[in-house]
């Protein structure tokens, strides 16, 4: 809502909202309920599948297939689907009952429930699943899908019982390019890597368009300065050779250079032994990715096997992390509270360069809910203005994405900092909403299997 909506708007905007959130815990509950049938539908066709124990392999896959078929046809959609979305309800109602009973309450989406099966699909232990719902159901229920995903895959590896690293290993040896043809002419090139590169070469490729842009925007201003400069001296001749000489402007987005600079590297580059050097030094060759690493210091230590996590976004394995820290120009040591792993303090000195480290770690992303953009790509937004005699501190600076930091002073939310970096949001229509930092999961030593 903007400040221009009449008392009238803005009521019924209200009761839209209050109208759409009905709507979808009504769509969750009707979810859950759905999923329940199809799960029940699935053991009923394993509980045929048991009675043909001497069958043979054909004839034993045949009660599933038939009960799929059943399904398939009035939701219209194939058998293969609806056999997957048997086998998925029964998983989630019989090995995720937490998550599927705050489905069906209408707490959590589906989105939300399929994220928390896919992080916790390898933990066997009854014991240890169960711990890990409690953690993430509780968290998943004040914020978005997409944010649940990071926090739940930490969770799921401080109750998994076998190490990030293994499972890194055992996941590195599925690394693949493929492409995809698609219409007009066009292909998707598709990749899967370890998660440091594959960020690191995005944010290359993002550092070396964004050069490309400022290059292109310091062209514009000398042809302006010489156009400027000579229009009253100039002939015609010299203009018309001027035109001719004069090199084209770049009117391709951030979105197309990258495609363009990607496309341009790997047909003209030559690989190097080293991945941590350019082949050629100086212009875009030497612009390099940026990342920011979360690494507990018991992971450095080898204490535990966990923790790392690439942007808040995903996890990044221990000889990964041991790599970029031995590459690393310098360090931030960020101060956890022992108890809630609220971030208390940052060990660098320098005001304004600490404050903007303090609170990269505390924020991770941009604190306008739902939002997953980086805090370290973000601006850091005044809760009180400046101009109004807010003060420069942690307690009254956060990182807003430049989206939502328009929105904020232009379409009118309100926001109170309490300690810690609590957030209460305040929408026009009046509605608030509390945003606490990420939270970070705590990862307890193994004091059996400790190096020393």
């Amino acid at each position: 809502m903007t400040g221009n909506a009449t008392a009238a708007e803005a009521r019924r905007t209200d009761e839209l909202v209050a109208i759409a959130a009905e709507v979808d815990a009504a769509i969750a509950r009707l979810e859950a309920r759905r999923s329940r049938a199809l799960a029940e539908a699935y053991a009923i066709s394993q509980a045929q599948t048991d009675r043909l124990r001497d069958a043979s392999t054909r004839e034993r896959e045949m009660p599933l297939r038939a009960m799929a078929a059943e399904f398939a046809v009035p939701a219209r959609v194939s058998d293969r689907t609806m056999q997957t979305r048997l086998f998925d309800a029964h998983r989630i109602v019989t090995r995720f009952p937490a998550a599927w009973t705050a489905w069906h309450e209408g707490r959590l989406s589906g989105r939300h429930v399929q994220v928390i099966v896919d992080a916790g699909a390898n933990l066997i232990e009854p014991e240890r699943r169960s711990a890990f719902e409690r953690e993430v159901v509780e968290y998943g229920e004040s914020t978005s899908a997409a944010r649940l995903r990071s926090f739940a895959e930490q969770v799921a590896e401080k109750y998994d019982p076998h190490t990030m690293q293994d499972r890194h290993d055992d996941a590195v040896q599925g690394r693949r390019v493929w492409v995809e043809d698609l219409r007009d002419g066009m292909s998707m090139l598709g990749a899967i890597g370890p998660s440091a590169e594959i960020h690191g070469t995005y944010d290359r490729l993002t550092r070396q368009g964004r050069a490309l842009k400022a290059a292109d925007r310091a062209a514009r201003r000398e042809a302006a300065d010489r156009e400027g400069a000579g229009s009253d001296a100039a002939t015609p001749e010299a203009t018309a050779a001027d035109a001719l000489t004069s090199p084209p402007f770049d009117e391709r987005t951030l979105d197309q250079m990258r495609a363009d600079l990607l496309l341009d590297m790997l047909l003209t580059a030559t690989p190097t032994v080293d991945p941590t050097a350019d082949a050629v030094e100086g212009g875009l060759a030497a612009i390099r990715a940026q990342v920011q690493v979360t690494i507990p210091a018991t992971s450095l230590t080898g204490s535990t096997q966990g923790g790392a996590m690439l942007d808040g976004t995903c996890a990044v394995d221990p000889k990964t992390v041991q790599i970029l820290t031995g590459n690393a120009p310098g360090f931030d040591r960020v101060f956890l509270d022992p108890v809630s792993a609220a971030v208390l303090a940052v060990d660098r000195r320098s005001a304004t360069a600490a404050q903007r480290r303090f609170l990269t770690a505390r924020d991770v992303r941009c604190r306008f809910p739902g939002c997953r953009t980086p805090a370290r790509t973000c601006e850091w937004d005044h809760r009180e203005d400046y101009a109004l005699g807010g003060r420069t501190d942690v307690e009254n600076l956060g990182a807003f994405c430049k989206r939502h930091h328009t929105l904020k002073h232009v379409a009118g939310w309100t926001v109170v900092q309490h300690p810690g970096g609590r957030l209460h949001f305040t929408s026009p229509l009046g509605r608030s909403y509390i945003e606490d930092p990420p939270r970070t999961v705590m990862f307890t030593p193994d004091t059996e299997n400790a190096p020393f």
